[in-house]
This record gives structure tokens, sequence and C-alpha cells, in this order.
């Protein structure tokens, strides 16, 4: 039975990543469904957009507490069931693939950056505050989400092997881990790295109206031509 364990614990980790909070938070705040404008992803940068920094401060916070707390929990309380660095690897990976590729909202997520954050940080604080203030060093010089976030990705598995042996004992099972997660950040930000080279990516604090708003105004716009012919 104990062989199971890091199986159950990763459908667990997936189950709770699988929570897409940008949507659940804008639904209890009786904002727009963040899919539906701006770049259309379910995430806090895109929450933002709404206008609204308390709804994208409650995303941020709560899609990163889902990806630390599986990882924190099998630190707490998996030694007696035999889980060791390779389940805290294995579930911090299934929270960050269940907010890609979310269960309960038709496998369609956002990019991850929160969740892989707070895997991190449960990882380690100091390769999260790392990763963290990468993305905010460049979030600040540069103005978009998609390029801080782009560094972030490339820096966290860096920055991991760079502390093997300082700051961390190095485990091959969690640099896997974290070098996927690079590489699903990269995949999931390559519409954002076309607008980059085109200079055409949106900058941080611009707000964006929903797509079925520009519908109605279009709508209204053909009938009144309608009338006037």
């Amino acid at each position: 039975m104990q062989a199971y364990y890091p199986l159950v614990a990763a459908l667990a980790a997936y189950l709770i990543g699988s929570l897409s909070f940008a949507v659940i938070v804008s639904r209890v705040m009786g904002l727009n469904d963040p899919r539906t404008f701006g770049s259309k992803n379910p995430g806090a940068t895109n929450v933002l957009r709404s206008g609204s920094k308390g709804a994208a401060i409650a995303t941020l916070l709560l899609d990163a507490a889902k990806g630390w707390l599986p990882v924190m929990l099998v630190k707490w309380l998996g030694q007696p069931y035999g889980l060791g660095e390779g389940t805290v690897a294995m579930v911090g990976l299934a929270a960050f693939l269940g907010h890609l590729y979310p269960v309960f909202f038709k496998f369609v997520g956002g990019k991850g950056v929160a969740t892989a954050l707070g895997v991190l940080l449960g990882m380690s604080w100091i390769l999260g505050l790392a990763t963290a203030a990468t993305w905010v060093i460049m979030a600040v010089f540069f103005r978009f989400s998609s390029l801080a976030s782009l560094t972030a990705a490339v820096f966290a598995p860096v920055y991991y092997l760079m502390g093997g042996g300082v700051a961390w004992f190095m485990d091959k099972s969690i640099m896997l881990s974290l070098s996927v997660m690079s590489l699903f950040l990269i995949y999931r930000h390559a519409e954002n790295i076309g607008r980059l080279a085109k200079g055409t990516e949106s900058r941080l604090g611009k707000k964006s109206k929903p797509e079925k708003h520009k519908h109605v105004h279009q709508h209204d716009h053909d009938h009144t031509q309608k009338h006037k012919h």
C-alpha cells in the first residue's frame, strides 16, 4: 500500500491545482470572467486588467498557495509514509500541471506563474524569494509581465543548481521537476514571445474591456446603420 502513497499525493495535488482561482475570485466578486478579455488567460495579471487590484492580489495569493500547500503537506506529514524529496517534486509538478490543465475547467487553465512560485517557496523559501525577486525586477524595469515570467522561469532551475550544496541539498528529482515547469512556462508564453518580438505585448496595469462589450457595441452600430439605410 505504501507504494501508492506518492501517486495518491500527486493526484490530490493535481486536484488542488485544478482550482482556477482567477475564475472563482472573479465570480465571487462579481467581475467579468478573465477568460473573456485581455489575454484571456485565467491568471492574476489578466484579472488586474479588469481594474480590480483586490481581485488580482487574491488570485495571486490563492494560486501561489495551491502550489505551496501540497509541497508543504508532504514535508510536514509525509515522512511516516515514506514520502521524501521524490514525492515533493512529484506533487509540486502535479499542482502546477493542475493549474495549466484543470479538470474542473475543461482542462483550460492559466500559464502557471503564481502556482510555480508557490511550489518553489514550498521547496525552499530562499529559492522562491530569489525567483520572485527576479520577476519583480524585470516587471518594474520593463513593465511586461510575460517577460518577467519568462526570465524567472529560466533562472529558477539555474538558481537551484547554483545553490546546491550551499543553500540546500541537491536532489535530481527536484531539479527535473523545476526544469519541466520551466519548459512548460516558456511553452505557455509562446504567444507572448511573439507579441514581444512584434512590440504589441500589453504592459502591466493596462485595463482591458471584456470582448462581450465589444460585441454589444458592434451590434448596436450595425443596428444603427440598418436604420439609416
